[in-house]
């Protein structure tokens, strides 16, 4: 990782903070057409309140659907923060540099966006504090704390409180920067959220010890997340398909490619939009696509196998749903169209080494491979509920209606909006991890092997 051109801190500082102080007039327009997308997705949310959930497609027996799958998609993407900023830190490994915030940043939003999901796709949100409190009190019913969806909030927002923290703990000095760059209320604003940050030895020991330590912590609930949804699944007794003991390590693994497949695709625009091609550059495309290769047969392996569970024990109501998913139109188009763009097209290209480092391809596959795993959570999700028991009657398949898809469009929107305003606030890419990356980037030969001249003690 050592293609960068060398810069004094005074040109990082300036290329890094100039959408901070000084955004561009694109950059307020848009703003304002996701905000726009956002608002139009809250107006079909409201439209949804005032009439009920019978303006959705979701339908008896098919009860979940498109919310309830961007659910599953948003915490998944959400994996990328963890992943990159704590994993790869505790490996110490350099080009993790300019891509820890934006991943960290795309962690918060993603379980922000995941988590109104639930609310509106129960059509009366107000009612959700019966989910996890006593709902009578004079009775003392209580929720059951043995379902899995009992888990979810709890697991999610520690994990949501987490990922905060760290992100807090990383942008200290970031803020110190800024704060002796502005005036008037927005010094006094980036004051206070210094914590009083002066940079001193003793400062930045008990920075590294803090990232390190929350680093470490992170990683169970990072375990713990998604296997807490595959279990909103598998504790489903009635549904046939989702008892797969394989399913935890399954969504882990599925979650944790979505998710950095997400963050190319932020770096990338990252890259355009803001003309940091001298921090995101083509080796760090290279790296994510050798790791992306990696994961992505990870994941094969599981889904492979959590596909043969089902056939092995030559259960009727398995190889019935088994058959649905691959030969029953339109389930079967959409299979053939998943596992092609999850994995069969971009494993194969990211194992040349002119593809990886293509900033273009590797925008358009990281963005091939989202839709594709978008689609394995809805493969997953209602070709189950549609064979969950056999009715006498059923009232129709689902079909998803106008409503969703704005909603479901709506996220997207949601998310990047909120990626683009903590731009303007706060520098995406981390002004001391590009400042250490600089100091870290000599090396010299040792014998045949070329090592960094700067070592660091373990």
């Amino acid at each position: 990782m050592q293609e960068r051109r060398p810069l004094s801190d005074v040109q990082i500082n300036k290329a890094l903070l100039r959408n901070v102080l000084a955004a561009p007039l694109w950059f307020w327009g848009l703003v304002l057409l996701l905000a726009l997308v956002v608002a139009a997705g809250a107006g079909a949310a409201g439209w949804m309140f005032n009439r009920g959930t019978g303006v959705l497609g979701v339908n008896r027996p098919a009860m979940w659907g498109f919310l309830i799958v961007n659910f599953v998609f948003w915490i998944g993407i959400s994996h990328a923060g963890v992943m990159l900023s704590a994993i790869l830190r505790l490996a110490y490994a350099e080009w993790r540099r300019p891509m820890v915030r934006a991943a960290e940043v795309l962690t918060v939003f993603s379980l922000m966006t995941a988590m109104l999901m639930p609310f509106i796709h129960s059509g009366r949100p107000w009612r959700l504090a019966y989910w996890a409190f006593p709902y009578d009190f004079a009775r003392g019913i209580f929720p059951n704390i043995r379902s899995a969806l009992i888990w979810d909030p709890s697991a999610v927002f520690t994990y949501l409180i987490s990922s905060s923290l760290f992100i807090l703990v990383t942008l200290l000095p970031d803020i110190a920067v800024i704060r002796d760059r502005t005036t008037g209320i927005r010094h006094k604003i980036y004051s206070a959220m210094a914590l009083g940050w002066r940079g001193t030895p003793r400062q930045w020991r008990l920075q590294g010890i803090a990232g390190i330590l929350l680093s470490a912590i992170i990683l169970p609930i990072f375990v713990s997340v998604h296997s807490i949804v595959s279990w909103d699944f598998g504790m489903a007794v009635s549904v046939e398909g989702w008892h797969a003991t394989i399913f935890a390590p399954y969504f882990v693994i599925g979650a944790v490619l979505s998710g950095v497949s997400a963050v190319v695709t932020l770096m990338a625009l990252m890259r355009w939009l803001f003309k940091w091609e001298d921090h995101i550059r083509e080796e760090h495309f290279d790296a994510m696509g050798r790791l992306l290769v990696v994961i992505a047969t990870a994941w094969f392996y599981f889904f492979a196998m959590e596909f043969m569970f089902g056939l092995f024990t030559l259960e009727p109501q398995e190889v019935a749903l088994r058959q649905l998913q691959v030969f029953e139109w339109p389930w079967s188009a959409l299979f053939i169209i998943f596992i092609l763009t999850a994995y069969f097209i971009p494993v194969p290209l990211w194992l040349f080494r002119s593809v990886r480092r293509n900033v273009a391809a590797m925008f358009w596959i990281s963005i091939m491979v989202n839709i594709g795993m978008w689609l394995e959570r809805f493969i997953i999700i209602v070709p189950g509920l549609l064979r969950k028991q056999p009715f006498t009657f059923v009232w129709g398949s689902y079909r998803p209606s106008p409503i969703e898809i704005i909603i479901v469009a709506a996220t997207f929107c949601l998310v990047a909006l909120g990626i683009l305003l903590f731009s303007k606030v706060f520098p995406l890419v981390p002004l001391a991890e590009a400042k250490e990356g600089q100091i870290l980037a000599d090396q010299i030969k040792v014998g045949k092997k070329t090592i960094p001249a700067v070592m660091r003690e373990e």
